[in-house]
This record gives structure tokens, sequence and C-alpha cells, in this order.
């Protein structure tokens, strides 16, 4: 397809040949008027005029848009604008509302994101002094209590200085959990990947938790007798994610109920384990901001099962730290089922880990 001409041309064209034709005119007007008309001396004329007509008008318009179109340009560039300071100034209006349209597109993009980053650190923020003060709190209500006579009385003093040191555990957990999640974020944390058991890992997360289990009668198991299942992974990491999950499974499930694993072969040298409980299910609504740091789906804010809160967070930027996805699927009163990929090793590699 031919390209179209530019507009800017059709104007000089279209005021060029409206110049040439009134002079040519007036010229025939003169020579008739002298009586000396001579028909070569218009075609000559005419021929001469509107080239000449053409070129001029077409650079002055050039120059006068280029002007008012680089000012453009000079002013989106202090907006750090990639696609205007990448190319070279148009004085094409067609282009150049193009342009000026993908840009304000990308700023609108660029804005809304903003503030859903602000309304997010905000909630985040809320979340963070929140969850320390309430230990914080504590701490400093045990410890004035001593201070103010209570320390005299050696029972009092003992429970009260067990519980603030509980207080100050909890502090800790949540902080050392903010330092995981920040190393995780900027890429700081090194994963050391070793042929382990995944199989004999969740076994061993489950004789961890079976006394948390058994405060709700929850029943821990796998759903089939497994032979050992050997992945490719960072072993303590790995088990770190089962925990969380098993444990969250645990403080939302219901009294008498079930959190079951299985591992399942999948294609191209995966394995995906699936944590799955009977227990309160989650809203569609929130499951897309499940994995947020502090995010809660009960708003009461209620705490009793402990946690900071950034179990889930870290579970999924460690299953993404692997290369891996994971995966969430619920339905609200019924139950939830977490699971998520690791590479499995290759049979090399487990009869070298067998010998």
């Amino acid at each position: 397809m031919a390209r179209k001409l530019r507009k800017s041309y059709r104007f000089a064209l279209r005021s060029a040949l409206y110049t040439t034709i009134t002079s040519s005119l007036l010229v025939v007007l003169i020579l008739f008027y002298v009586e000396r008309l001579e028909w070569w001396l218009v075609a000559l004329f005419t021929l001469t005029i509107f080239p000449f007509t053409f070129l001029f008008l077409q650079y002055r318009v050039e120059k006068f848009i280029y002007k008012r179109v680089k000012k453009i340009y000079d002013d989106v560039s202090l907006l750090e604008s990639t696609t205007f300071n990448s190319q070279p100034v148009t004085t094409d209006m067609e282009t150049l509302t193009k342009e000026i349209e993908k840009f304000a597109r990308n700023k609108k993009v660029q804005i809304e994101t903003l503030k859903g980053r602000e309304e997010y650190r905000k909630e985040f923020m809320g979340n963070v002094s929140h969850e320390l003060k309430t230990p914080l709190f504590t701490v400093q209500g045990y410890l004035e209590t001593l201070l103010d006579g209570a320390m005299e009385d050696k029972n009092i003093r003992k429970k009260y200085l067990t519980r603030a040191t509980k207080g100050v555990d909890r502090l800790i957990y949540i902080v050392n959990d903010l330092d995981m999640i920040s190393k995780l974020e900027v890429g700081n944390l090194v994963l050391h990947r070793e042929v382990f058991d995944i199989v004999e890992v969740v076994q061993s997360v489950f004789d961890m938790v079976e006394m948390k289990a058994a405060k709700k009668n929850i029943v821990l198991t796998f759903d089939t007798k497994y032979e050992p299942v050997y992945v490719n992974a960072d072993k303590e990491r790995i088990q770190q994610c089962i925990v969380n999950l098993v444990v969250n499974s645990i403080k939302y499930g219901k009294e008498d109920g079930t959190t079951e694993v299985s591992i399942e072969n999948l294609v191209k040298n995966k394995v995906i384990v699936r944590v799955t409980d009977n227990g309160e299910g989650i809203e569609n609504k929130n499951i897309a901001r499940l994995f947020e740091r502090f995010y809660r789906v009960d708003k009461s804010g209620n705490r009793k099962e402990g946690g900071s809160g950034l179990g889930l967070s870290i579970v999924k930027h460690i299953v993404e730290a692997h290369d891996e996805k994971i995966y969430v699927e619920s339905v609200f009163g019924v139950g939830s089922e977490f699971s998520f990929t690791l590479e499995k090793a290759e049979e090399t590699i487990k009869v070298n880990t067998k010998a």
C-alpha cells in the first residue's frame, strides 16, 4: 500500500497550486493589458513559480510546526517518557497525535499503579504497626507492673518475666520473618539446593505440628502411601513452606477436620505438592490478595492463633525463588487447597544419593 501523502505536503501542494494559478492569471492580465501576451512566457512562469512556491511553503510550514512540536517533545521529556526520548522529533500530526495518546495511556496506567501502591503501603504500615504493638504493649505492661512493686513477689516476678519473654519471642519471630521476606524480595537469599525425599520432609512436618493439630482434633495425613519421591531444591526452605501451609490449614481448619498432603508427578520432570483441608475456605474476593504481607482474610483482626501474618507471603517468595509456581483453590465453607511445583531429581542422582 502506498504511503499516504503527508498532510504538510498536501497543504503545501494545494497552497502552491492556488498561488500559481492566481499569480499566472495576474501575469496573463498584465501581458494582455500591455498587449504583449506570449503563452510561452505564461507557461515558463507557471512552471517556475509552482515548485518555488511549494518548496518555500513546505519549508516554512515544517519550520513553523517543528518549533511548536519540539516544545511539546521537550516538555514531555521532562516527564522522562522513554517513548519520546528514544525517537527523533516528527512534524507529522497523525504520528504525533498517536504518540501523545499512547503517552497519555501509559501515564494513566502508571498513575493508577502508583495509587494502588500507595493504598498498599498505607495498609501495610497499618498491619505492621498492629502486629508489632500487641507484643510490645504486652511486654511493656508486665515490666511496668514489676517495676511498680510486683517484683518483690518471687512467684509473680517469675510469671510476668516468663510472659514478657514470650512477647519478646513473638517480636523476634515477626522481625525474622520480615528480614527473610525482604531478602527474598531483593534476591539476596541464597538457596542451597540438594536432592532429598519430599515425602520424608512432609512426615517430619506432621511430627512437628501434631500437638497443634491435636488441640483441634485435626488429622494430618497423606492421601495414599508413598515411596520416596526425590526432588532438587533447598530442603530447609521447602520444609518451611510446608510447615507454613500445614499450620495455616490447622489454624483455619474446623474441629475434627483433616489436613491432607498429596504428591503427584507432572510433565517436564516436575512434581506438585498439594496441601488440602476441609476448613473455612476462602471467598473469591480474597484469593487474589492471599500472598500479600500481613493480609488477613479475617478483618476482625483475630490473632488468637498467633503467627506473623507473613507465612503465605514467605511461601510464595520461596517457591518463586526456585523458579516454580504456587497455586490456590478454595470453596468458601468447604475447604482450601494450596499447591506448589518442584523439580524432580533425575534417576542418576537418586541412585547416587541412595548409594
